[in-house]
């Protein structure tokens, strides 16, 4: 399986890729820029095809994260138009890099009315994708549930994606603390989440997964991650969910609480015995 982590890019492109290597990941999730910024970034396309050509030559995919600030619905002017530039730059430096996409987390639409809300993350979507021509692709992540509930279930996801102009430039990334925590999978019950995503088609779609246990419990509306085992979900329920015939071969990245990099080594390694040996 393609199990990873977030890695840093203080050292440039190339050297996320090799950090990642080290730790024995086959997959990373990085930031292309400052991840509280929303400013376009002049990069360094020597060092993003030295990250490409790493990557290539040792089977490993990546993706690109938006930064924290990014917001779909955004309802200002000025920050709508700055926030189009910016996943616009994300999407050009994770391509350059060899990243499969860019995460961005569904919408937060602070109006009365959620269905202006999903017309101006649509739109915001056309908007950004319009004369993108490169392989990236948008990956639309489900929220925990916070504020306004936006994003946390299956049929928004596919719907959304279904009603932008051009649905083969998005995909989704799945993450599972906040599945947990918006209730759409309570960790019991993946069996039947797995069937419901494949009778939506949300699996044909899907590129990529965080793994991440939750502090909290399943319909508590709170986005906290705790390390894989350590939290609300548990180990039982993430052997069950890594056993899925679809997640094989896909990114599948930790976001999980780290001390330094190398504290994810050992978390990746405890995810592949997961997936391979787990005995109840």
């Amino acid at each position: 399986m393609k199990i990873g982590s977030h890695v840093s890019i203080r050292h440039g492109y190339e050297a996320a890729a090799r950090t990642a290597s080290s730790l024995g990941a086959k997959s990373y999730q990085f930031f292309p820029k400052n991840p509280r910024s929303l400013g376009v970034k002049e990069f360094d396309e020597r060092d993003a095809m030295a990250c490409r050509t790493f990557c290539e030559q040792q089977g490993i995919l990546s993706i690109a994260h938006t930064p924290y600030t990014v917001n779909l619905c955004a309802q200002d002017p000025g920050l709508y138009e700055a926030t189009i530039l910016s996943v616009q730059n994300d999407l050009d430096i994770a391509d350059s890099c060899g990243a499969i996409g860019v995460v961005v987390h569904f919408g937060h639409y602070k109006g009365s009315d959620a269905l202006e809300g999903y017309k101006r993350m649509i739109s915001m979507v056309n908007r950004i994708l319009a004369d993108w021509g490169g392989k990236a692709r948008l990956l639309v992540e489900n929220n925990a549930g916070q504020g306004n509930r936006m994003g946390t279930t299956l049929e928004e996801l596919t719907q959304v994606r279904l009603l932008v102009d051009e649905p083969q430039k998005v995909g989704f990334c799945l993450d599972t603390c906040h599945a947990f925590a918006s209730g759409m999978w309570r960790g019991d019950d993946w069996g039947q989440v797995a069937e419901r995503m494949r009778s939506l088609h949300f699996f044909s779609s899907l590129c990529a997964v965080h793994l991440n246990d939750s502090l909290y419990s399943t319909g508590s509306f709170r986005d906290r991650h705790a390390n894989i085992g350590k939290g609300m979900i548990g180990d039982a329920a993430f052997a069950s969910f890594l056993q899925t015939p679809e997640l094989q071969g896909l990114p599948i990245v930790l976001e999980t609480p780290k001390q330094g990099e190398e504290s994810h080594r050992e978390e990746i390694n405890h995810v592949h015995e997961l997936a391979d040996n787990w005995q109840g």
